[in-house]
């Protein structure tokens, strides 16, 4: 029996009526005034502007394709064949429910068939669904299926590890606490030693398959 293949999320949703910059700027400001402020005081007069720059920077990854970014492989890897990981691949990505920091790290992990992607791409694929709205069980799925999807490897392995700022700045207000969240595709999700190994490497040995989506 087949296996279905996962379909990789779209690049990036279409926003034909995206607001321009003044828009951006005055949305901010009517944040300022909520808040209890005055944006024409001095000190806040350049403040719009600063966060519509910090937003295009912070949510960079929507215009991005993942697909381009993986499109150069290499097959001259003089049979190579054993798992390529890539280990605290470091990210900031915001909560979409309260738009807030998400800061964590990422393992990435993929048992080449027969091409490899150059080792800085991994980080640059993490980044680039970090840099989105997220929820962290999302932004796993997203990294690990876009690689199964490109590369078609024997297996694709990816542990996210975050602390939600929505969580220890507000609400329940709990620092220190983080969230673990696994994808395991192919040899990863059916061969368990394969599993324990590339667990032992990101120094999770002993650990049970995650929240595996």
């Amino acid at each position: 029996m087949s296996k279905k293949k996962a379909t990789r999320p779209p690049a990036a949703p279409t926003l034909p009526d995206r607001p321009d910059r003044g828009e951006a700027e005055n949305a901010v400001r009517t944040l300022i005034r909520w808040a209890g402020d005055d944006p024409d005081r001095e000190g806040l007069l350049d403040t719009p502007s600063r966060v519509v720059r910090a937003y295009e920077e912070f949510f960079a990854g929507y215009l991005e394709d993942p697909v381009q970014l993986l499109s150069r492989t290499f097959g001259e890897v003089d049979g190579y064949d054993e798992m390529v990981v890539m280990t605290d691949i470091r990210f900031e990505s915001h909560c979409e429910h309260h738009m807030v920091p998400i800061i964590g790290k990422a393992h990435v992990a993929y048992l080449p068939g027969r091409r490899v992607v150059g080792i800085s791409k991994l980080a640059r694929l993490v980044d680039l669904y970090a840099k989105r709205l997220q929820i962290q069980e999302r932004m796993t799925v997203q990294i690990a299926d876009t690689l199964n999807d490109v590369l078609q490897p024997k297996g694709v392995a990816v542990v996210i590890e975050g602390s939600h700022q929505c969580m220890t700045t507000r609400g329940v207000h709990k620092p220190g606490s983080a969230m673990v969240t696994s994808r395991m595709l192919g040899a990863f999700r059916d061969d368990p030693s394969t599993r324990r190994e590339f667990l032992a490497m990101i120094g999770r040995s002993g650990v049970g398959p995650l929240n595996n989506s």
